[in-house]
């Protein structure tokens, strides 16, 4: 619910996503994020990566494990703090920089309105900021070394 400019009280209407998150099945679990202005999502590796102000706050992954749940990019630093908090959260087994709630957790609901609770309202453990873009290769003919004639 939230009100309208009047100060009354409506419902909710169902809000209609576009692209990537409109598709990805867990898109509705960020529905608190897409309130903030600075909310931006993107397709990336066939998951959907969810931005807060420039930094990456979490990824939507639906692949089969384990890429199946939600990715939640932190600093190591935070690893421990965290997980102690939110106990369903894991180190991810591939990405063991970022910590991972896995859908098949039986606490997968309630843990993931909680993580998505504490991004929307700013906790800054959560989120990384993205690396940079990546310079061109140098290939072709034009990036060749001339021959040194002997």
């Amino acid at each position: 619910m939230h009100f309208t400019g009047s100060g009354t009280r409506r419902s909710r209407e169902p809000r209609v996503r576009q692209g990537a998150l409109g598709r990805h099945r867990f898109g509705s679990l960020v529905e608190l994020l897409e309130d903030d202005p600075s909310f931006v999502s993107r397709a990336m590796f066939g998951c959907v990566g969810c931005y807060l102000g420039g930094r990456l706050v979490v990824v939507l992954a639906d692949r089969g494990e384990p890429w199946q749940g939600l990715l939640v990019p932190v600093e190591r630093a935070v690893h421990a703090e965290l997980r102690r908090e939110l106990a369903a959260l894991r180190i991810h087994p591939v990405l063991g920089k970022w910590l991972y709630l896995p859908e098949a957790d039986r606490q997968f609901a309630a843990a993931s309105r909680e993580l998505v609770r504490r991004i929307a309202e700013g906790d800054p453990r959560f989120g990384v900021d993205p690396a940079p873009p990546r310079l061109p290769r140098r290939t072709g003919a034009a990036f060749r070394r001339p021959r040194r004639s002997a």
